[in-house]
């Protein structure tokens, strides 16, 4: 990075207040690496970042602050722009649509920072699906709600982990309802944001390995009803022509494999379930979780709300410092 340019500032979102967002936000921004990388601002609620703080036993001044401008990078300081929504007294570890409804909107406070230039990024931590759909907000998540709020109508999820960086055609559908929606064109546009992400990242000529519908690919019409010469192959050859290094479609139970040992920067998984398992085996810890296609940077933990430990100061901080340094990362290079 220019050491005159300013470090980029991160909007980080509170996610769900009564799981375990606030204990893993505020040692994350207090982080010294954290702090060398961006100025991160917490979107959220003062109130509920003091009580983590407390339960932590972290000495830090909670400042709430009226914009992103406005704050302040100073060690033991973490800034917030307050919301204020959550009741007093709401317990750790339960569901709560006030909980859901706040979560709602600290991202979209987010992505209206976002889009009008005051942040560089976003960072989430984790929300609640259940407790979002009790406040009456119907989205199956982050990816799905950032979307909506910036106005795009197809996105793609990344999963990153240090040895594999996996992105999906489709995501949270039914898998019959996967293979009936991917076609060679869905396919193609979630290669080249993968492709245009990995560049983004600094990988300069990217190998990407595209996994099949089928069993061992199809194994040349022994399985299935031929999909991947009619869905995914077409896609492919129009990628290559363009200079993309995309290869398959591969077997799935190998594909990991050979890009955990560097063979692939980077797996193009057909349905959810088929990228999320191995990478959670190879990095749930330290797994993060990017939006590729806004118009705006957004990483975020690969885990959930955990609300069977939230208030108790155990969770762990580390896929939430990982997110911020990603975020920071593809916004610099922005």
């Amino acid at each position: 990075m220019n050491a005159q340019q300013p470090l980029p500032l991160i909007g980080v979102t509170m996610g769900d207040g009564a799981g375990i967002g606030p204990e893993v936000i505020v040692p994350a921004v207090l982080d010294a690496a954290t702090l060398g990388r961006c100025r991160p601002v917490v979107i959220g609620d003062a109130a509920r970042l003091r009580e983590a703080a407390r339960i932590l036993g972290a000495d830090c001044e909670i400042v709430a602050v009226p914009s992103p401008a406005a704050a302040e990078s100073a060690p033991g300081r973490i800034n917030v722009v307050d919301l204020g929504l959550l009741p007093a007294g709401l317990a750790w570890g339960t569901l709560s649509a006030a909980a859901g409804d706040a979560a709602y909107e600290y991202v979209k406070r987010a992505a209206e920072l976002a889009l009008a230039g005051e942040i560089d990024g976003i960072c989430t931590a984790p929300l609640n699906k259940e407790a979002l759909h009790a406040a009456g907000h119907v989205y199956p998540g982050h990816t799905e709600l950032l979307a909506h709020f910036t106005g795009v109508e197809e996105v793609s999820m990344m999963l990153s982990t240090e040895k594999v960086k996996v992105i999906h055609v489709t995501t949270h559908i039914g898998l019959i309802d996967a293979v009936n929606r991917i076609e060679p064109g869905l396919v193609e546009r979630t290669v080249r944001r993968g492709h245009e992400a990995m560049v983004r990242a600094g990988v300069a000529a990217p190998v990407i390995g595209v996994c099949g519908i089928n069993p061992h690919a199809g194994e040349n019409g022994l399985f299935g009803y031929g999909e991947e010469e009619e869905k995914i192959v077409p896609a492919l050859e129009t990628v290559r022509r363009d200079g993309i290094d995309a290869r398959g479609p591969l077997p799935a139970d190998t594909a990991f494999f050979l890009a955990s040992r560097g063979d692939y920067d980077l797996i193009v998984a057909m349905y959810h379930d088929q990228g999320h398992g191995p990478v959670k085996v190879l990095g749930i810890e330290a797994g993060v979780n990017l939006t590729v296609g806004l118009p705006v940077i957004r990483t975020s933990v690969d885990h959930g709300t955990a609300f069977d430990i939230a208030g108790t100061g155990k969770a762990e901080a580390g896929s939430m410092i990982e997110a911020l340094r990603q975020a920071a990362e593809m916004s610099t290079a922005r």
